[in-house]
């Protein structure tokens, strides 16, 4: 069993202190790797914002189509009095789903991140809409779901909804467990609604993880900007570049930061000091991609009992309505 000890101060918050764990331990791996999770500091969040509006990353756009589209069968089938989404991002979403459900939808929702600032800008989203009453949890998303079923008021159904295809930053075994997890928070007839983008061509993956402006590698390269900032590490954020990976025997896209040259790194905070190769890399993140019958599949295997499935026109992502068995 590996034990993570770092030399962070006691001084610094949990979260640092949590930041400088995960590092020490995830970046003595073979690859090396940092979580993705830490991509998303205030600056990371800016810029993921930035990539969904990016003319080669669909994923937000698609999304939002199909909740426009099909808000209110949704909403028809369900009829939810709670909502609980998870990962809210800057609230677009559910507000679409909102706006396209009745002409005046009444629900309590419950939004779950682990981001201060992510809820803070989904809950300003929401509030103009009459009848909707927002509660905010900042934790993970399982104990926020747990939160949100536990103290909702009054009868009716829930419907969770995980968008964005957030499906895919789990491994396999890594997204049943997730989606078990869900299912277990649920009552059966409560709901699921779930974003999955889709595997499509090489080409078009790549340009939607490496795009021509460099925002996502702006994006990935944050993440040493962050450790530099909160763990006084001393990347030379310059001497990495951005690569990104399309690995077809694991259907998935791969972000990796790669050495430029011979370099050493100390991480006092983590009490490391690391010479990193000429082209070894950082595993950051990866995008797992389904078909859509994959996610109908792993959704079964979860508790769930299909109940419709959208696709945008170009067949490039999949909406998921589902219900606890």
């Amino acid at each position: 069993m590996s034990t993570r000890r770092s030399g962070v101060p006691k001084t610094v918050t949990a979260d640092v202190r949590q930041f400088a764990d995960d590092v020490q331990y995830y970046l003595a791996q073979s690859p090396r790797q940092l979580p993705s999770q830490y991509l998303y500091d205030d600056l990371g969040s800016a810029l993921f914002d930035a990539i969904c509006r990016l003319p080669w990353y669909p994923i937000t756009r698609s999304e939002l189509a199909l909740l426009a589209a099909h808000g209110r069968a949704i909403f028809d089938a369900v009829q939810p009095a709670t909502l609980v989404e998870l990962g809210p991002g800057n609230g677009e979403k559910i507000a679409a789903l909102l706006d396209a459900s009745t002409d005046d939808p009444r629900a309590v929702v419950h939004l779950v991140d682990i981001s201060a600032a992510a809820l803070e800008t989904a809950g300003h989203t929401l509030a103009r809409r009459r009848g909707i009453t927002v509660i905010k949890h900042q934790t993970d998303y399982e104990s926020g779901l747990f939160d949100s079923v536990r103290g909702k008021h009054g009868a009716g159904r829930t419907l969770a909804l995980f968008l964005g295809s957030n499906i895919g930053n789990f491994d396999p075994p890594g997204a049943e467990a997730f989606l078990r997890n869900i299912r277990a928070a649920l009552v059966p007839g409560d709901a699921l609604l779930i974003g999955a983008d889709l595997v499509k061509s090489e080409a078009e993956l790549l340009l939607a993880y490496d795009d021509p402006l460099q925002v996502t590698a702006a994006f990935n390269r944050n993440l040493l900007v962050r450790a530099n900032r909160e763990l006084a590490a001393d990347f030379d954020v310059a001497s990495f570049a951005h690569r990104a990976v399309w690995a077809a025997d694991a259907s998935r896209v791969e972000m990796h930061l790669v050495s430029l040259r011979r370099q050493r790194v100390s991480i006092p905070a983590c009490r490391l000091d690391i010479v990193f190769e000429p082209e070894e890399t950082i595993w950051t993140e990866s995008s797992y991609k389904y078909t859509p019958a994959d996610v109908v599949a792993a959704l079964r295997r979860a508790g769930f009992a299909a109940v419709d499935q959208w696709l945008d026109d170009a067949g490039g992502f999949a909406l998921t309505l589902v219900e606890a068995k």
